[in-house]
């Protein structure tokens, strides 16, 4: 009928959405099940029916537009709202079904999150998990993650958090060869005489420093490294090899230590902190499936209820 406005396809405008917070017509593509040269044919209908350029397109890169821009502000926060409640409506299925996508780096992941949710995932069949295994301090709500994983002194403001774990302990070890042809250290200080194995955060691309403690005096160090990674687990194998002092979660390197495949150094350096905690927003909706995977996740014993973090700093 003349006159009558043109109905837009939501399909087109999610797509639109996923390529302006994904940067690339690669990974949307991905995200989205569909190849990229159908998802960059829709984005070609949809500018054309709009009468007006959504995206930058290079070589290296996919921005938005001022117009683009103004889409994404507009809609983007709208269909996340509907994914959430088609996401709700699963309660209404037999079955509990939907994606939960959670980040946490892959010590959590390893060590908690997978042997409790993979016997989850055999009795929930319809129910899908996103892993992004990182220790950059990802802003959930931004990239769409349901939950994440962190230290409970490192979670981000203004999110509920639980703990799912016990309270930890870092270790710093070393081969047995190693100690043997190297002083042991005494004080968090004398590490400058050592062969450190460092740690590089994806967040700000520096060097984790080691964090100490005794007798309620802090001590953060920057050790001289021969070796530097971005994983513990590989931390750990390097020292196994005799390249230097580690300082990896305690649980990581038990088992080591007890078999005389590492010695541990600075014990009473390492006191216990708050382990690791799901964080999420404050919603009010919640799909079925987080609500099951969060269940799961709950520490067993933990007399800690889901709690608001209150912030504590700048």
């Amino acid at each position: 009928m003349a006159g009558r406005p043109m109905r837009r396809n939501l399909n087109d405008l999610a797509a639109f959405v996923a390529v302006a917070r994904a940067g690339s017509f690669t990974r949307a593509a991905a995200a989205l099940g569909v190849s990229q040269s159908a998802l960059s044919h829709t984005l070609r209908g949809l500018e054309a029916q709009l009468g007006v350029r959504l995206l930058m397109r290079t070589t290296r890169s996919v921005a938005p537009t001022e117009a683009g821009e103004r889409l994404l502000l507009s809609i983007g926060g709208r269909l996340d709202e509907i994914e959430d409640e088609l996401q709700a409506l699963a309660a209404l299925r037999e079955r509990p079904a939907g994606t939960v996508r959670m980040t946490s780096d892959e010590h959590a992941l390893e060590s908690i999150l997978w042997p409790r949710l993979e016997p989850f995932m055999r009795e929930y069949p319809d129910i899908r998990l996103e892993f992004d295994v990182s220790y950059r301090l990802t802003d959930i709500v931004a990239e769409r993650f349901d939950a994440g994983v962190r230290l409970g002194e490192r979670v981000e403001r203004d999110m509920v958090a639980m703990p799912i774990g016990p309270t930890m302990r870092m270790a710093v070890v070393g081969s047995p060869g190693y100690v043997a042809t190297h002083p042991a250290p005494t004080s968090p200080r004398d590490l400058s005489a050592h062969d450190c194995i460092g740690l590089r955060l994806d967040t700000l691309g520096g060097l984790y420093a080691w964090e100490f403690e005794r007798d309620g005096r802090a001590l953060d160090v920057q050790v001289k490294t021969r070796l530097v990674f971005n994983r513990s687990a590989q931390m750990r194998k390097a020292a196994l090899k005799g390249f230097g002092l580690a300082y990896v979660p305690e649980d990581m390197v038990d088992d080591d230590i007890a078999m005389g495949r590492l010695h541990r150094v600075l014990a009473d350096w390492c006191p216990a902190f708050a382990g690791y905690h799901l964080y999420y927003p404050d919603r009010r909706l919640h799909s079925p499936a987080f609500a099951l995977v969060r269940d799961a996740l709950r520490y067993p014993g933990t007399v800690h209820d889901e709690r608001p973090i209150v912030p504590t700093g700048p």
